[in-house]
């Protein structure tokens, strides 16, 4: 089945078992951009990703 990340209304899969920092950055994408959701909570980088999850990426804005 995999994970699913989800950037705005694109879907990515990746395979389970690995670490969220290696599976955004398999699809091409900065770790430190986004923040990542599951079933509401916050992620960290180093949270492994269970079979059938379902993650939400949001990205990061800051200015100054």
């Amino acid at each position: 089945m995999g994970v699913k990340l989800i950037v705005r209304d694109q879907e990515n899969e990746v395979k389970a078992g690995m670490a969220l920092m290696h599976a955004l950055e398999k699809i091409n994408l900065l770790p430190e951009m986004y923040l990542a959701v599951r079933e509401g909570n916050i992620l960290t980088e180093d949270e492994i990703l269970n079979d059938g999850d379902i993650i939400k990426l949001v990205a990061v804005i800051s200015g100054g």
